[in-house]
């Protein structure tokens, strides 16, 4: 018989919480093996069973950014109106991910200071997910003519880069105690750029 394994996916799941919670609070910095398995209450040989080096430990922060981007916009519901349900994608999928997990938003999006491309190349299949999420509703506007010539990449491109820097701006004005409700925002700046596509067609 094999061995029970003492450090199971349950202790990884405690460990990764333990990593994000310590990413926003104090940097990546205090990021370190022995610090996450002080916070657990476990060991550091916990850590290195369960997840591996700390190289390994960001990559399971940045799978888990993804995968939670992408339930959260796959959870939103579909209408006849394929316009608004990319912009419900937005505010509704990308903003409230963005808003409660920063820490997961700086790995995966702002991974180039957190992050070497050996790294990043680990939770790569995680983004495309994510990102299929996102695909499905702009294909979805595609068919119907609402991307006003652009191809799926393009468009997809300009949404998602629009929605990056939006939850950029909310973090920065949330690390200096102003959090405005931003949702007025995002809406009226991913439905002007909808309806911008309708407006300008491409030649």
């Amino acid at each position: 018989m094999g061995r029970k394994r003492v450090h199971n996916e349950e202790t990884a799941g405690a460990l990764l919480d333990s990593a994000e919670r310590i990413l926003q609070a104090e940097g990546l910095e205090a990021l370190t093996v022995r610090r996450i398995a002080e916070a657990v209450g476990t060991t550091t040989r916990a850590v290195y069973t369960s997840l591996g080096s700390k190289d390994a430990l960001i990559a399971g922060l940045g799978v888990r950014g993804f995968a939670l981007l992408a339930a959260n916009v796959a959870a939103l519901p579909w209408t006849d109106d394929p316009a608004a349900d990319l912009v419900v994608a937005g505010v509704s999928g990308f903003r409230v991910w963005a808003l409660d997990h920063p820490a997961l938003f700086q790995v995966t999006f702002q991974q180039r200071a957190i992050a070497p491309p050996e790294v990043r190349e680990r939770f790569g299949p995680a983004r495309l997910e994510a990102l299929g999420t996102l695909l499905e509703r702009i294909r979805r506007l595609q068919e119907s003519g609402g991307t006003g010539g652009r191809t799926l990449q393009e468009a997809t491109w300009q949404f998602s880069c629009l929605c990056e820097g939006l939850a950029a701006l909310d973090l920065r004005l949330a690390a200096t105690g102003r959090e405005p409700d931003s949702t007025p925002i995002w809406t009226d700046a991913l439905a002007a750029l909808i309806t911008g596509w309708q407006a300008t067609p491409r030649t």
